[in-house]
Formats: C-alpha cells, sequence, structure tokens
C-alpha cells in the first residue's frame, strides 16, 4: 500500500473478482500481472461475450465510480496481481497517472459508441464513417430541410450554414444558398468562442455529423440533447447544472452523435482539447465527475439494452422497476418498500411502450400484488420479491441462450 492511495491483491485461477448483478462496488482494479478473463451476460452491439485482460488494463469502473451494481464479471485466468484502488481516492490517483484518467475517458467514449450505433440508423443505413464521408455531411442538409419543414427557423438556418462550412462542394450548397437568402440570412456560420459562452432559449450548440471540438459543462439553464430518428426528433436528455455533454467527440474525432440546444438562456463552460489533458492535474475533481458521469451513461445504456432482450413484458416491467430502484441506490431487503417519482404511462415510455400497452401493466398488478398505484405513482411494498422476479427472468434468459447455442 502507497500512502493508502491503492492496494495490491492476489486471486489465483479460477477465482472470481467481481460478478455480475454485484451490489456495493467500492473499488476496481488494474491488472498489474497476470491475465483476467470478463464475462458479460447480456453483451450488447458489437461487445464479445467474454475477453482477456492483461497487465495494464482495468475493469469494474463502472460500477465503483457509478456506485450502481456491476455489469460484468471477472475471473482470474492465471495467478493476478491487481492494484485495487477506491473509488473515492480516484482523483488523488489520476494527479500522479494522468494517462490513466485519458485511457479510462477513451475507452468509455468507445463503449458508448457502442450503444449509439443502432440509434445512428437513418433509412437503414448507419452513418460511421468520418466527418468528411459526403454521407454524413449530407445529414446536416437533410436535417436542416426537416427543421426548415417543421418551422424550427433558427435551428434550420443553424444547419444550412454548418452544411456550407463543412461541405463546401456539396451537392445541396445551391439549394443551402438558396434557402438563407429566402430567410434572410448570410451563408457565414457564427461560432462562439471562449471558455464561458451564452446561448439563449432554442439556440443550437451544436449538431450530430457536425465535427466536434468541446466538451461542455451546463453552468446554468438546461440543454436538450435530441437525435433525428426516422423523421421524428428524438430526445435522448435534458442536460442541468453540473451536467457534462460532448465529450465523445472531443476524445474519439468522430462526428457528434447527437445534437445540443438550449432550452433557456444557459451559460455552459467549453473545454477544448489543447486544455484537456492539462486538467486531469489541474482539476482532478472535475475529471472525476466527468469519469462518474460517464460511468451513469454507459450503465444505463447498458441496463436497457439488457432489457429488451427480456422474454416477455412482465419480466420487462419488473427489470426496469428494479433498474430505477439501484440508480437511487436503495436498501433491497424483506418488506422495504419504495415509492417511484413515475406512474404506469412514463414507465411504459422508459420501456419504448405507448399507453396503449396500459392493460399489460394492469395485468402486471394483477399478478405481482406487490406493485401497486397510490395516487398517481408506482409504489413497491417489497423489494426483495422485485428483485428476486428479476433475477428468475434473467437466469431463465440465460439458460435459453445457452441453449440455443448448444
Amino acid at each position: 500500500m502507497e500512502g493508502q492511495l491503492y492496494k495490491l491483491v492476489n486471486f489465483i485461477p479460477g477465482a472470481f473478482i467481481i460478478l455480475e448483478g454485484e451490489r456495493k462496488s467500492t473499488q476496481f482494479y488494474i491488472i498489474k500481472e497476470g491475465k483476467v478473463k470478463l464475462l458479460r451476460d447480456f453483451p450488447v452491439h458489437g461487445e464479445p461475450a467474454s475477453e482477456i485482460l492483461g497487465p495494464g488494463d482495468f475493469f469494474g469502473v463502472i460500477a465503483a465510480m457509478s456506485q450502481y451494481p456491476q455489469i460484468e464479471s471477472a475471473v482470474a485466468v492465471t495467478n493476478v496481481v491487481l492494484i485495487a484502488v477506491s473509488y473515492t481516492r480516484f482523483g488523488e490517483l489520476i494527479q500522479k497517472n494522468a494517462p490513466l484518467a485519458l485511457k479510462i475517458i477513451r475507452y468509455f467514449s468507445k463503449k458508448l459508441r457502442q450503444f449509439d450505433e443502432p440509434l445512428g440508423k437513418v433509412g437503414g443505413k448507419v452513418y460511421t464513417g468520418g466527418v468528411q464521408d459526403p454521407s454524413v455531411l449530407n445529414m446536416l442538409f437533410t436535417l436542416a430541410e426537416f427543421y426548415f419543414n417543421q418551422g424550427s427557423i433558427e435551428t434550420a438556418v443553424y444547419l444550412y450554414q454548418s452544411y456550407l462550412k463543412y461541405a463546401e462542394n456539396g451537392e445541396y450548397v445551391d439549394i443551402a444558398k438558396k434557402q438563407l437568402k429566402m430567410l434572410g440570412r448570410g451563408f457565414e456560420l457564427e461560432t462562439k468562442t471562449g471558455a464561458s459562452r451564452t446561448y439563449h432559449p432554442n439556440e443550437m450548440i451544436f449538431c450530430e455529423n457536425e465535427p466536434g471540438h468541446d466538451l461542455f459543462i451546463v453552468q446554468r439553464g438546461r440543454v436538450k440533447i435530441s437525435k433525428y430518428i426516422n423523421g421524428n426528433d428524438l430526445i435522448l436528455n435534458i442536460m442541468k447544472p453540473g451536467d457534462v455533454f460532448g465529450e465523445m467527440a472531443l476524445l474519439d474525432n468522430k462526428p457528434r452523435s447527437a445534437s445540443a440546444t438550449a432550452i433557456e438562456e444557459t451559460e455552459l463552460l467549453a473545454i477544448n482539447k489543447q486544455n484537456f489533458e492539462n486538467m486531469t492535474v489541474s482539476q482532478p475533481q472535475l475529471m472525476t465527475r466527468i469519469i462518474v458521469l460517464l460511468s451513469e451513461r454507459i450503465w444505463n445504456a447498458y441496463k436497457k439494452v439488457a432489457n429488451s432482450l427480456l422474454p416477455d413484458i412482465n419480466a420487462r416491467i419488473a427489470d426496469m422497476l428494479m433498474m430505477i430502484v439501484e440508480r437511487n441506490k436503495v436498501k433491497i431487503a424483506p418488506r422495504s418498500g419504495f415509492e417511484f417519482d413515475i406512474g404506469p404511462v412514463e414507465l411504459l415510455k422508459m420501456l419504448g411502450l405507448s399507453d396503449r400497452e396500459m392493460n399489460a401493466f394492469a395485468k402486471f398488478m394483477g399478478i405481482y400484488k406487490f406493485i401497486k398505484i397510490e395516487g398517481d405513482k408506482i409504489v413497491c411494498t417489497d423489494l426483495s420479491l422485485l428483485d428476486r422476479m428479476v433475477h428468475q427472468s434473467r437466469e431463465v434468459l440465460k439458460e435459453s441462450r445457452s441453449g440455443a447455442k448448444k
């Protein structure tokens, strides 16, 4: 142990180090010697069900930093020596080892892109090329036309100007200029600079498919994160003071995966590539905050994908309710209750279902008496029963998958 910043731990071959679903993970691990196998019960798009890690690799960061349950298992393949780091000491660690923080953040960025790809389908095609890819740049024009037809003129103007900036010889340049002339606007895209930036209500901060140069921290106001999918503007998240967004494009040099628009008068702190790495040393608390936010984002994305794989609507309802319980870090015990801050309609939306499925939720409550409606909120009277139901559903899915592979 070095000033209690970290400690060395040893495991023999075949020993489990972490278990998927395990709660209260207080530390993550960096491999010093040996090999470790990661196992995933519900691998997502582009992710292997298992992989071998070696010296310098890390695991368990998502659960430790988010304080949510583990989303993977790890077992020692050989005799291993691990560096165990408490999540409470992460800021101190990266001050002494800034490259580690950057390595973790870039790894997280890659993981988030894996979740993003299924959402990136437009007309059956996935846009994964660089910002100079004509199909990517043409999406800026497609989005401009979409918002123009929706009556969102300021957003359309931004997108026409963005298209002209990044696709100087694009096939829709003449049409974009014609539209801007009709609207009485110039062709140049005015971009904000400086660390502190203020945006007015409905002003676009950046658009999906644009190059990304900055990440942002909300100082004041709110920001809508949205994505154009199948002719609709889908809201992915609402960012509030203290939230961080835009980090993926900054870290992996790929186009923005979503759009950001100010909902109200909003002040943002912008961090560019030049000063980003310096901040791991000068502001470790900020880097720790980014790691926590990324951990929570990946955990939520992973759980939503895993939920979609469950065999029936009852299993999906129970799993989503347990996901909310785990996000709230509620103690699960026999006869312990919990009032959810949502009603049935909101729950169905979280599952990607419409309120036409309300009968399915009513049937669920008829079978599982520990779930009720009090006022306009869902209430669980016994979290241990909900936990047991979710565990059983996942075991059934695991067994069916393993039987299908034989």
